[in-house]
């Protein structure tokens, strides 16, 4: 069960990562025809606010599939001395640790982004929304917790059996 469970979490963080590199060529496009356009007195208004935004939804929807890829950068010089039982209990805290840290974020943009929503508040520029980006961090900072939750099990699991 936790395989089907950690097999469906993977796809679902490869498919945000996917949404996350469609949204790195779109600022790429972007900024490119802004500085083309630029040259000819013709800059594209909002460009700067849109980096901004898209930045935001590219970070959090590549954590979690980063996470899955242990593309993050750590430091274990100390860990990997440690003897077996240990080192799985260290990074079982970690991870656990990460997952409510991450929990709480994905929560409080969530009730950000409701706030938002409701005050109908926009961006200064081109007027746009902006509580779906924040809504973006939940999903993204909600599905790594529950990466880091998945990881914590594990290390835990491998901690005990042999």
């Amino acid at each position: 069960m936790l395989r089907t469970i950690t097999k469906r979490i993977h796809q679902v963080s490869a498919g945000l990562n996917g949404v996350s590199a469609a949204a790195i060529a779109l600022v790429m496009l972007l900024t490119c025809a802004d500085v083309v356009l630029r040259l000819f007195g013709r800059p594209i208004p909002g460009t700067y606010e849109l980096v901004g935004y898209f930045g935001a939804v590219i970070v959090a929807f590549a954590m979690a599939w980063t996470s899955v890829e242990r593309g993050h950068i750590a430091v274990e010089m100390i860990v990997d001395r440690l003897p077996r039982r240990a080192r799985h209990a260290v990074e079982a805290l970690g991870a656990a640790a990460g997952s409510a840290l991450f929990g709480l974020l994905a929560w409080q943009c969530r009730i950000y982004a409701a706030d938002l929503m409701e005050s109908g508040e926009v961006s200064p520029t081109l007027g746009v929304a902006t509580w779906p980006f924040v809504g973006c961090i939940a999903l993204g900072s909600a599905l790594l917790s529950v990466v880091l939750f998945v990881d914590a099990f594990r290390e835990f699991r491998k901690g005990l059996h042999p």
